[in-house]
């Protein structure tokens, strides 16, 4: 079978895909169809948290499979509960929601923004202040909230209640509290899809006494720099916030579809029996992926993410054709003086696999990758970059 045009003929062509079908893989290494190596770096976009086939997360899915894939949430069952449990003891969060995505994570924490603001202060208080050049999802209610408007245009007329704020303002926020009867500020710590942007520290501990003042609930987005990619295992965790509402996903179950939604001690109960749901959300073998994940997720891993970061921006602050290195943890940016695309292409042509944000490189390596590999694939893309 010619995958490459099997694919073409019947998926959807919402894909720019790069030319590797990946077939299979160990740790950091993935395979094509010819048996071609490559060093991944983008790691399924920041979702195979300890690289392909990582044999204690195989273990633990597998294990699962054999007792029950799937129960639906009619019933308890083992996985969910353990997880949900093993979330709320790391964060200090109150309750989890299992979903299967980030946006749906997102979806849900709006929901449940908007009914707590509702039945506290009343149905006028639906407004989510969230910031510009953030990505939130690609549900009509996520894409809305995503303040890039490259990903609204063909799909308008989009949802009323989100307003937009300029990262990094103060000012700008407070105007629109003032403005806006409002449920939340949603934000990302690290705006990814937006270039691989970290917001600034006083920034963010202003965003937290705003939201104090005003009484509007704090919601940080973790679907890309959470579960351990920060340095921390979430990246609120670096700036000493105290949000009310936390999604995650990607990363979280290591390979398998899981989005989760914590909600801390004042917003726990706020979505009762009926008013939310999901059929494959806590999916039993999902949440066992994660268990395995997270119990992981120790001050060792989280201290090797920090010396992996600091060991490539060693390597690449300052190299040929390098203009900057942003980002945090394993969540990194690289703006380079070529076009990245091109860079990107020979990058895979050598064996290396990296994506992008905006006009930048980014890097997203698994957590444990091995430093002989990275310092390979560091190679590549300095070569690369050089031109």
């Amino acid at each position: 079978m010619n995958i490459k045009n099997t694919d073409s003929q019947f998926v959807a062509p919402t894909y720019a895909r790069f030319p590797v079908t990946v077939v299979s893989g160990d740790g950091s290494r993935v395979f094509d169809e010819n048996g071609k190596e490559y060093i991944d770096l983008s790691t399924g976009i920041a979702v195979n948290t300890f690289g392909v086939a990582d044999r204690e997360w195989v273990a633990a899915v597998t294990e699962q499979l054999g007792r029950i894939s799937h129960t639906s949430n009619l019933y308890y069952n083992e996985p969910c509960a353990k997880l949900a449990e093993a979330l709320c003891t790391a964060t200090g969060m109150s309750k989890v929601f299992f979903s299967n995505s980030g946006a749906e994570a997102n979806e849900c924490a709006i929901k449940a923004a908007r009914k707590y603001a509702a039945d506290k202060k009343g149905a006028e208080y639906f407004n989510i202040i969230t910031l510009r050049n953030s990505f939130h999802g690609r549900t009509l209610a996520t894409l809305t909230a995503t303040g890039q408007d490259a990903f609204h245009n063909d799909f308008l007329p989009l949802l009323d209640g989100f307003v937009y704020a300029d990262a990094n303002d103060a000012e700008a926020l407070r105007r629109l509290l003032d403005s806006n009867k409002c449920a939340a500020i949603m934000l990302e710590v690290v705006q990814g899809e937006g270039g691989v942007l970290p917001l600034k520290e006083d920034y963010l501990a202003a965003v937290q006494d705003l939201a104090d003042r005003y009484d509007v609930l704090l919601i940080c987005d973790e679907v890309q720099i959470g579960n351990g990619r920060s340095g921390k295992l979430y990246g609120y965790m670096n700036y000493g916030l105290k949000p009310d509402i936390v999604t995650t996903a990607k990363g979280l179950s290591g390979g398998l579809p899981l989005g989760a939604t914590l909600f801390s001690e004042r917003v726990g109960n706020v979505l009762t029996a009926g008013t939310h749901g999901s059929t494959f959300g806590g999916n039993p073998v999902c949440c066992a992926a994660a268990l395995n994940v997270l119990s992981r997720l120790d001050e060792a891993t989280l201290a090797g993410v920090r010396e992996r970061e600091a060991y490539i921006r060693d390597a690449l602050v300052g190299a040929r054709g390098v203009k900057s290195v942003t980002g945090l943890g394993l969540m990194l940016g690289i703006e380079t003086e070529r076009n990245a695309d091109e860079i990107i292409a020979e990058c895979i042509e050598r064996g290396v696999l990296v994506i992008k944000a905006k006009n930048k490189l980014r890097l997203l390596p698994a957590l444990n990758i091995p430093f002989d590999l990275l310092e390979r694939a560091l190679d590549v893309i300095k070569q690369a970059c050089a031109g």
